[in-house]
């Protein structure tokens, strides 16, 4: 039987229960928070610092995001790009980890980039390439890095970084044919991001570069861009506030201490405790030289950064709500593998 409110326009449509209206992640948040300050008002006060100060960090990096997937699909150039990269895998796989390897965004501010392109039509094998690649180097990491542990360390990375790209993708393209590979997004991410449900009409395939003169793409570009930037920040302050629990309980100093050893698990076991693991890049360079100055296996080193890198929690989070849990297995799975396997490569190599 039809709801009489639901089915007659002109009575107001009833509200929905106060649980519904409440935002989850927010809520979450807020729960999380007063369980820390009833434990210890000062790691509250550490914990809420530690959150402003790793927003602010990567401030300039999500805007860009943002910006630059808003920008796409508010100028009609998501589509194009979307055809290119359809039309010859093999061309877009190498291209996506070649660009991703040498560009500046984190394993956060790649999120909004990668929604935008699976939305827009983008295979996932090329997605997977750049979304692998991008966190592990941009050009000042590559600076700070050859001068805190060297030259040599830096470029084994730097090319980890691409070919961790290529065996992304490549591997994807594989399972082409499968339905989480073929439809990668959850259910009505399209919608909260805007997706193509916002601004001009599908028919409008062309690409107006001054988008902001159009009034319906001008609108467009804001909704996405707010849609995405209250997306990405409501979760990416859950996750920093769970990274500051790991922080003040787990500290990368002592986790990383386990792993100062030359035995042949380290590596293995330095990919196993980087995936869930978070080491900033730059915070990671010095910690990284000292262990292995006291004998860590450089190896073992090069693994324990590549992991961390990729699946770090803030950034691990913020795929989860993205993708299907399929694709997200994929995702944690190639980079623990792909960390792995550049550590005993390295290594391999040294030893020659």
């Amino acid at each position: 039987m039809t709801d009489i409110a639901t089915s007659n326009p002109d009575l107001p449509t009833p509200k929905r229960p106060l649980l519904q209206r409440v935002d989850k992640v927010v809520a979450a948040t807020a729960v999380l928070l007063a369980a820390i300050a009833s434990y210890s008002m000062d790691q509250a006060a550490v914990s809420v610092w530690f959150v402003v100060e790793a927003l602010f960090s990567i401030a300039p990096f999500l805007a860009a995001s943002v910006a630059f997937a808003a920008g796409a699909k508010a100028s009609g150039l998501d589509q194009p790009i979307a055809a290119a990269f359809r039309k010859n895998m093999v061309t877009a796989i190498v291209l996506a980890s070649l660009l991703g390897a040498f560009s500046p965004f984190c394993s956060c501010g790649v999120i909004p980039i990668i929604a935008g392109l699976l939305n827009a039509g983008v295979p996932l094998a090329p997605v997977m390439a750049f979304w692998l690649s991008s966190p592990l180097m941009d050009p000042e990491m590559f600076i700070l890095m050859t001068g805190g542990i060297g030259l040599q360390f830096t470029l084994a990375k730097t090319v980890a970084a691409a070919v961790l790209g290529l065996a992304s993708g490549f591997t994807v393209a594989a399972f082409s044919r499968t339905s989480f590979v073929t439809s990668p997004l959850k259910d009505g991410v399209a919608a909260s991001t805007c997706g193509s449900t916002c601004g001009a009409p599908e028919a409008d395939t062309r690409v107006v570069w001054t988008f902001w003169r159009d009034r319906e793409r001008l609108a467009t570009f804001t909704s996405t861009a707010r849609e995405t930037a209250w997306f990405l920040i409501r979760w990416l302050t859950l996750a920093f506030l769970i990274e500051s629990l790991m922080v003040a309980y787990m500290p990368p100093e002592m986790v990383a201490g386990w792993l100062g050893s030359s035995q042949w698990w380290v590596i293995p076991m330095s990919s196993i405790i980087g995936v869930p693991a978070y080491l900033n890049g730059y915070a990671a360079i010095p910690l990284v030289r000292g262990l292995m100055d006291v004998g860590m296996l450089p190896g073992a080193a090069l693994a324990f950064m590549i992991a961390g890198g990729v699946t770090s929690i803030p950034a691990a989070m913020a795929v989860f709500v993205v993708v299907k849990r399929g694709v997200f297995a994929l995702y944690v799975a190639l980079g623990f593998a792909g960390a792995m396997a550049s550590g005993w490569a390295y290594q391999t190599w040294l030893a020659i």
